[in-house]
This record gives C-alpha cells, structure tokens and sequence, in this order.
C-alpha cells in the first residue's frame, strides 16, 4: 500500500512545497518507507511508499522520464509489467529501475492513453505532461485503489488524492458536508454515490480515466464488465476457473519481500495458499469457536510458518470504540468503502 497526493493552480499565494509535504503528512501510514515531492508553477505531486518491487532508491516516486518532461505518482501494483517492459525496451524506451511504476510511466509515453488497455492490476496513478500541459489520472477496473478529486476550492484550485484527508490540509479548500451521502450509507452500510461525505469531493469511478487541462476535467470510461453468455459445458469451465485462479496467484507472487498469506480456514484462504505457497501464513481466532484444523494442516503440508492468534476475551462496544480511537483506527479509514475492497487498497 502506497498513497499520493497532488494539485494544480496559478496561485502564487500558495506555498506548494510546504501544502503538498503537509498533505503527505497525513497519509504516512500508506508509505513508511520514503517520500518525495515535486512541483513547478502548475502542479504540485507528493508520495508516500511501501517498498514491494525494487526496493531500491532508482524507484522512488515521483518518477521520470528520460528528459524528465513526464511525471507520475502511482499507488498499486501493474502484474503484468515484465511484459510491457519488454516491448518498450524493443522500442527504444531506457529504463532506470526494475518497478512496475516505470513501466506506466514510459507505457504512457509509447502508448497514451491506450495503456490501459494494456496492463493488468490494481492501481491508481497521475501524470503531469509538461510539454502538453496536461494531467492524466486513471484508477483500475474495480476501483480496488482509491482516487477521489475535488475542485470545490476558494480559488478554483484541483486536488486530489489516495485519501481526502490530505484535501484537509489545503488552504483553499472547502470543508463542506454533502448531507445527500448520509441516507445512502445509512442504508448499505458504505458510501454509494460518487460523491462523498464532503461535497465537490468525488470518487473516480473504476474503470474510468480523467484528462485536466486548463482547469477542466474530462472524464471518460475505458473499461466495462461484459455479461455476454457463452455456453459450454461443465469441465470447460472447471478448467478455465483452475487455469485463471492459478495464473492470477502466479502474478500476485512478484515481489522483492516476503508474501504471506491469511488463512481462514475456509475453502478460498485455503486453496490460494496451496496454490501461493507463501512465506507465512496469518490467522486469527476465537477460543469459543471451533477451531479449522485446515488452518494447522496446511501450513505442516508445504512447511509454512503459520503465525496464529487467538482471542479470548469478550470486547464490549464501548471497548471496541476505545481501542479504535487509540490505535488510529478511525483517522486511518477514509470514505466507507465496499467491504469487498475495505482491507486490500
């Protein structure tokens, strides 16, 4: 997990150094490892990283082109980048480090907005074209990474961001609440509207990539699920899911740090750490319930450490509100997700 924070304006009353690194302040948690800024007289762009791939200082971010005319801040992880990677060095493209991140940058080069019928995972990015003047920001297919946006500013300024808390240390920004967001999570339980709790404050949708120059945002969608009904018959489709699951582990084993894997217990944890294979396993578990002795068997078979907690106390909800407020819980949340994408963005 990585997380970046940006704008663009023609103030000159605003510092962008001090704004963007205060910004970056709030979302340190995303990115422990390091940070970095850049800015000119249009764009500021700050990064907080996690270090996955190439944990080496030639991938920090922001990130460059050859000439240095191009920039990018990306949070996520590109799966199929070695293969990209190939067909640009082909092309002439000289890369300076072995991330994933590059592979994006000199993707968007060859490529323009065409990429992102290329790659392959879980991202949210921005570019800022110097010689176009020109900022083009893309969040992944199912909106696993987050990416909100606003120009609800005093002076016309846009920011955006991996989380809106950064936007809170934007001086031209407006602390408004969208009253409209309240009935819709009160009744699924997370926030549906592309607007958020704050108003002017919005998601990019998944699947969806933004172009802003000269103070306007085009948004445009380059991807969508397609329901087309094909039938065929029962072992075709055994075989496709095993063949798809098998390759999607694969990709997700890229990674210059341990992996590990949480396991339930269940059918799912249980067949993609077979098929994983990970440094560790983690789970968790209640000394009330019966416990899986799937989550002991497994790690023996293919001689996985398996790191295993279990609770036995009782956690009343005034308990529960205490120890969320003391570990951060509630400032490190940002706007009520889906649950199927609330813990892996």
């Amino acid at each position: 997990m990585c997380g970046f924070v940006g704008f663009a304006d023609t103030s000159t009353t605003v510092d962008k150094v001090t704004t963007v690194n205060n910004m970056m302040d709030t979302i340190i948690h995303r990115g422990p490892d390091s940070g970095g800024v850049f800015t000119d007289d249009r764009v500021a762009f700050g990064f907080r990283r996690l270090s996955i791939i190439d944990l080496s200082d030639e991938a920090s971010q922001p990130m460059y082109n050859e000439d240095n005319s191009v920039v990018l801040i990306f949070n996520g992880e590109i799966y199929n980048f070695e293969e990209i990677r190939k067909d640009l060095v082909a092309k002439g493209h000289q890369f300076r480090s072995h991330t994933d991140s590059e592979v994006i940058l000199h993707g968007y080069e060859e490529y323009g907005v065409d990429l992102l019928q290329k790659v392959r995972g879980m991202f949210a990015f921005s570019i800022w074209d110097q010689k176009k003047q020109e900022m083009f920001l893309a969040r992944d297919f199912f909106g696993i990474k987050p990416l909100y946006y606003t120009q609800n500013t005093t002076d016309g300024s846009f920011i955006f961001g991996s989380e809106i808390k950064a936007f809170l240390k934007h001086p031209s920004f407006k602390k408004e609440l969208n009253k409209d967001a309240l009935k819709p999570y009160l009744t699924f339980q997370y926030s549906v509207l592309d607007e958020t709790f704050f108003k002017g404050v919005f998601k990019l949708k998944p699947g969806h990539y933004m172009i802003y120059k000269d103070g306007k945002a085009d948004i445009k969608s380059y991807w969508d699920v397609n329901f087309d009904e094909n039938q065929d018959s029962l072992e075709h489709y055994v075989e496709k899911i095993k063949t798809t699951v098998e390759e999607s582990v694969k990709y997700h084993k890229i990674s210059d740090v341990k992996v590990g894997s949480f396991l339930s217990g269940g059918i799912d944890s249980s067949y993609i750490t077979s098929l994983l294979k990970p440094n560790k396993t983690f789970s968790v578990g209640f000394r009330t319930m019966r416990e899986s002795s799937t989550k002991r068997i497994l790690p023996k078979i293919y001689r996985i450490f398996l790191e295993l907690k279990i609770i036995n106390r009782l956690l009343m909800r005034m308990n529960a509100l205490r120890s969320c407020q003391r570990s951060n819980t509630i400032w490190m949340n940002r706007n009520p997700t889906h649950p199927l994408f609330r813990y892996i963005s």
